[in-house]
């Protein structure tokens, strides 16, 4: 098992979490393959020192739909980030950028974040 660890602070929330997702899809080892599931393990610390400017922190939202009429909930980064905790919105952006087939929630279970 390969560990990779991921120093947050003063990086941008995409940057961190592209470098997250290439590591977790295993494209950064030699012996890449797109249909085997490489066993890496991605650490990320200092998630609550992530750059952000303040305007953006109160213009982005994140959307959820329930699929009932009226179910659409909006939300944005700062009130994710205190409900859930300032590693959400990371751990959504990663899931966001890995590809949606069986191997993901297996990739995200080995994603671990600490504020």
């Amino acid at each position: 098992m390969k560990e990779y660890t991921i120093d947050a602070a003063g990086k941008t929330l995409g940057r961190v979490a592209s470098e997250a997702a290439k590591a977790l899809m295993g494209k950064t080892s030699a012996d890449y393959t797109p249909h085997i599931r490489s066993d890496v393990h991605v650490k990320i610390v200092n998630a609550g020192k992530l750059y952000m400017r303040a305007r953006k922190r109160s213009t982005k939202t994140y959307k959820t739909y329930s699929g009932y009429p009226s179910g659409l909930r909006t939300e944005t980064y700062t009130a994710l980030s205190t409900r859930r905790g300032a590693d959400e919105p990371l751990r959504r952006a990663i899931r966001r950028m890995l590809p949606r087939n069986s191997f993901l929630t297996a990739r995200m279970k080995n994603v671990e974040i600490t504020a």
